[in-house]
């Protein structure tokens, strides 16, 4: 069993509490107050590039997930601050065992690590005993201790080509990214049935129209969505290598397919260039992650004040765990990543 819950002697969440983000008093200055946690209790806030972009204005460091891992693993804060999702918070927590990991809001999962429970997956992984298990960060702590190299999509190909070529390998969780790196590294592999809904919402034909009406326009997309999207894609890359390829780019216009909130970042790095959020395939803002926007700044302020709700592991889980994590670190530090 994993525990994640606060070591407060009731083992609640804030809310669970009674301090509730819309009970914040409106007239606090929340920026200043974040501040001003950060100094007195020496803390460093973490954000993905998928956050709502006042707490990415306000992070220590911004990143995709390779980022924020050597971000976390050299940090000199007492506490880690994680504006992003639970597996994110999960292998800071793995990194510095001895340090407070607080995540704002405890609801802010990961479909893509819902989508690959870890007593399937140990079945699934038993029928081959042989394989070598490369699992994408985006996986629950459990997965992650019957993972023997983790990945992001910055370093997977990297990852992959570690592997000696007479080892087959299983990559879980996330089948498109998987489907993708086969093609790219030429290795059969056996790949888990998962995916991650904002990646697999985006509707070909709608974007097919939004590069007649932009005619100048490149698609942009993350491994993560589905083959027939990458296949329009005028550039593939993690999040990190899209915001790069952005402002190095001679083009000024843009359909981006990943989560919307790198959009923030594409257009301070480059504000004379057109940004385009790739459609999905109805109505909704389906391409905004629901767990990623769970974090607000009053839940954030809450979080920091109260140093609720805190990520804890069982030893078992990080000494086990953390060993895929270091195994990545370690190519990903060889490649000059």
């Amino acid at each position: 069993m994993i525990v994640t819950r606060p070591l407060a002697a009731a083992k609640k969440s804030l809310e669970d509490m009674g301090y509730l983000a819309v009970d914040v008093d409106p007239t606090l200055d929340l920026v200043e107050e974040i501040n001003k946690l950060k100094k007195e209790k020496n803390a460093i806030i973490l954000a993905h590039y998928y956050q709502e972009s006042e707490i990415q204005d306000i992070a220590d460091y911004i990143g995709d997930s390779l980022g924020l891992a050597q971000q976390a693993e050299k940090t000199d804060a007492d506490i880690i601050v994680f504006a992003g999702v639970h597996f994110m918070a999960e292998t800071a927590k793995m990194l510095n065992p001895s340090k407070k990991v607080l995540l704002p809001d405890l609801k802010a999962g990961c479909s893509l690590a819902d989508s690959c429970p870890p007593h399937l997956f140990r079945k699934f992984k038993e029928k081959y005993p042989d394989h070598v298990v490369v699992s994408y960060i985006n996986c629950t702590a459990e997965l992650k201790t019957l993972t023997d190299i983790c990945c992001t999509s910055s370093n997977a190909l990297h990852v992959i080509n570690s592997v000696p070529k007479d080892k087959g390998i299983i990559f879980a969780p996330d089948r498109n990214l998987g489907a993708y790196l086969q093609k790219k590294a030429g290795r059969d592999m056996i790949l888990w049935n998962g995916a991650c809904m904002v990646h697999e919402i985006f509707s070909a034909e709608k974007i097919t129209k939004a590069l007649v009406r932009h005619p100048n326009a490149e698609l942009i997309a993350h491994p993560e969505c589905e083959a027939h999207i990458l296949a329009k894609a005028h550039f593939i890359g993690s999040t990190s290598q899209l915001l790069r390829y952005t402002h190095e780019s001679e083009v000024q216009e843009f359909v981006v397919a990943t989560e919307s909130g790198i959009i923030h970042q594409m257009e301070l790095k480059s504000p004379d260039k057109l940004f385009i959020p790739a459609p999905p395939n109805n109505t909704c803002a389906c391409n905004d992650c629901p767990h990623m926007k769970r974090n607000t700044m009053e839940k954030l302020y809450l979080c920091m004040k109260y140093e609720l709700p805190e990520i804890i592991l069982e030893d078992w889980v990080i000494e086990k765990g953390v060993a895929c994590i270091s195994r990545m670190m370690e190519i990903s530090a060889k490649a000059g990543l």
